[in-house]
């Protein structure tokens, strides 16, 4: 199996005209991140890259940016990990006054501003008032990227690095004419999420009568995620709702037959459960509800949301994953769980990273029906070739952790470690 070779670019030649002193004191890095908590991937962006910065930089310290709906709940849970964590929220105006005393005693005092994981160059707005107002050092880590206006190209060439999540956005990147001195490809911040809650997981199979690597987990979701039932003030889009329902049986049918053939030609059972908020729903009116008697008798459907750390301590506690959503999966593969991820056009090209990372075998395209054709062959596969199934983990893992060191060597020598 052959993986996309990358560029590397040389940490030395692309540092040699930015000198930057060592400060005297311990290095101050904030990490802006956290972009909504409807979706435990999202969260997850944020522990990873905080695990990185542990892991490679346990010197410095790091204060969390978050975004407005950060809760009092996922702070609770990421505290557990992370017990000395300072988090800060608000905003700077475009006159350079902050919303709030936290926030500009942190920007004040940082020496780096490391923008997370993340779907795009999220905070965007805020970075850009950051460097303007500062004139500080900032890099951008993991990332998808599908163009943008000028003024956000030219901020992110002024970016000291640049990491993209696939292949796909960092050649868009330099199509698009982005000039950072290092433009490579970099894990999403979540393959290092190593939240747990191991009790409230042990808990819930009990419960429900799964035991221990005796059941897949799977997950899936419509074209587009019906925001407007689970975020206040978010009203209906009619166009994207009659996109769902024009395509939510073709989606869901290969899940299905997926599903059949695990409980029907193996003895592990399926576990479907959420990735946001809107997922339970989804599962039991496209999933289960299809389901055969015979077939239900070994799937079972969780009907509420669940945090990361209670996710996780499922996952890992599983035999595999499928579906169609992407940050669970990469959390399996993070920590050595085999995972089939299905994608379709409507989303970005973040699932290409499975070709990046050498899985590309368990990439689907649902919109090509001879891929879809193999989907559910694949899964009993997984199944039924539980060492195959390791090895391609082992390997994925391999690649992950040598780009994780290597991104993070690039922050320790910028902070002046």
């Amino acid at each position: 199996m052959k993986r996309r070779t990358f560029l590397q670019t040389s940490v030395a030649a692309a540092l040699a005209s930015k000198v930057y002193a060592a400060p005297a004191k311990r290095p101050r890095i904030i990490l802006r991140s956290s972009w909504q908590v409807v979706n435990i991937g999202d969260i997850a962006h944020t522990p990873g890259v905080m695990a990185l910065l542990e892991k490679y930089l346990p010197e410095a310290e790091v204060t969390l940016w978050a975004s407005g709906d950060f809760s009092e709940e996922v702070h609770a849970m990421e505290a557990k990990r992370f017990p000395d964590m300072r988090v800060v929220k608000g905003s700077i105006g475009e006159s350079g006054k902050f919303s709030n005393a936290e926030l500009k005693d942190a920007v004040n005092s940082c020496d780096f501003l490391l923008h997370g994981s993340g779907p795009s160059f999220v905070a965007r707005r805020d970075v850009g008032r950051f460097v303007q107002h500062t004139k500080k050092p900032f890099g951008i880590y993991g990332i998808t990227y599908g163009g943008a206006d000028r003024e956000t190209i030219d901020l992110m060439s002024s970016a000291k690095f640049v990491y993209f999540r696939d292949s796909i956005s960092l050649k868009k990147a330099k199509q698009d004419g982005i000039q950072s001195p290092i433009m490579e490809f970099g894990p999403d911040g979540a393959f290092a999420c190593d939240l747990r809650d191991d009790a409230a997981a042990d808990a819930y199979l009990k419960k429900v009568g799964l035991e221990r690597g005796e059941f897949l987990c799977c997950i899936t979701r419509l074209r587009y995620t019906p925001y407007w039932e689970v975020k206040q003030g978010r009203k209906l889009d009619e166009k994207r709702h009659a996109r769902n329902k024009a395509m939510k049986d073709h989606d869901h049918q290969p899940i299905r037959e997926a599903i059949a053939k695990v409980v029907t030609e193996t003895d592990k059972k399926v576990l479907l459960c959420p990735e946001d908020m809107t997922q339970m729903k989804v599962t039991k009116q496209n999933i289960y509800d299809h389901l055969s008697d015979e077939v239900k008798q070994n799937v079972v459907w969780r009907d509420k949301f669940w945090l990361t750390d209670q996710a996780l301590s499922t996952y890992v506690r599983s035999a595999g994953f499928f579906g169609l959503e992407m940050h669970s999966p990469i959390m399996c593969i993070g920590n050595g769980v085999p995972a089939i991820v299905g994608r379709f056009e409507e989303q970005t090209s973040k699932g290409f990273m499975w070709q990046d990372i050498g899985l590309g075998d368990w990439l689907f395209d649902v919109d090509q029906p001879e891929q879809v054709a193999q989907y559910p062959s694949s899964v009993l596969d997984l199944v039924k070739r539980p060492e195959h199934a390791q090895q391609m983990v082992a390997q994925a893992q391999a690649i992950v952790t040598r780009r994780q060191r290597e991104s993070m060597e690039v922050v320790r020598q910028l902070v002046g470690l």
